[in-house]
């Protein structure tokens, strides 16, 4: 009886000592850090209930956190030597804006297409540039509501990935209307031109707008309109105020 009350009290002694104090170490990588840093101080408290990694995952999946942060992908770590934990936070990188319009354009909403394929909320973008980690402007795409499922998301996101940084840079609208043929619109020199895809074929149409558009500007001129409905018949037209 008496080895078992000593036994007692150790167990006792060891539940009300301090835990040691925890260090951790961030990596928020392209997310901003305001929303990656609040989201570290949460994880932080709910690790520090019962040292469990677990519990840190279990809450991410449970409270969503990942959709609410804007994360593309986290790691979690922990030196139990150090009493170190490490995040790796990653978010993606914001392509375009997107308006995606119903009822004949009179209703609409906004939203940003990322490099995952994903939509985002539009606060992403202005927490990005509230931290200058967006310096340009976003181009911008506008479709019907019905015509934005998964499909047209992975293939608008490829069609950008595709494109050359340079190219990438003068892109400023595309435009899908109800009958699927695409509008772009390129900002050349700072003078606007209109090139229309039609329907279908856009990635191979897009490398060749690309080398129409790169001779065009070695030539010095600026085209007004490049028809590209036909991939086989490109028709340019030039503003002749220019």
């Amino acid at each position: 009886m008496k080895y078992l009350l000593i036994f007692l009290c150790l167990i006792q002694l060891q539940a009300n000592e301090p835990k040691e104090k925890l260090k951790y170490r961030t990596s928020f990588g392209q997310c901003p850090s305001k929303v990656a840093g609040a989201l570290t101080l949460q994880l932080v408290k709910e690790f520090e209930n019962n040292r469990s990694l677990l519990d840190v995952k279990k809450k991410i999946i449970d409270d969503n956190l990942v959709e609410k942060h804007f994360l593309s992908q986290y790691e979690i770590n922990f030196n139990p030597v150090k009493k170190e934990l490490f995040f790796n936070l990653e978010c993606p990188s914001p392509l375009m804006k997107v308006q995606i319009y119903k009822d004949g354009g009179l209703d609409s909403y906004e939203a940003i297409l990322v490099d995952s394929g994903e939509l985002f909320d539009p606060t992403y973008e202005v927490l990005l540039r509230s931290e200058h980690k967006i310096k340009h402007d976003l181009p911008s795409l506008a479709l019907p509501v019905g015509d934005f499922g998964e499909e047209t998301q992975k293939q608008v996101t490829d069609l950008f990935s595709d494109m050359s940084p340079r190219f990438r840079q003068k892109l400023s609208e595309m435009i899908i209307s109800d009958k699927k043929d695409l509008t772009v619109i390129l900002s050349i020199n700072g003078n606007p031109s209109s090139v229309f895809l039609g329907q279908g074929d856009w990635r191979h149409k897009f490398k060749k707008l690309d080398k129409i558009v790169t001779y065009m500007e070695q030539k010095n001129k600026v085209p007004a309109i490049i028809n590209l409905t036909n991939s086989k018949k490109v028709v340019v037209k030039f503003n002749e105020s220019l």
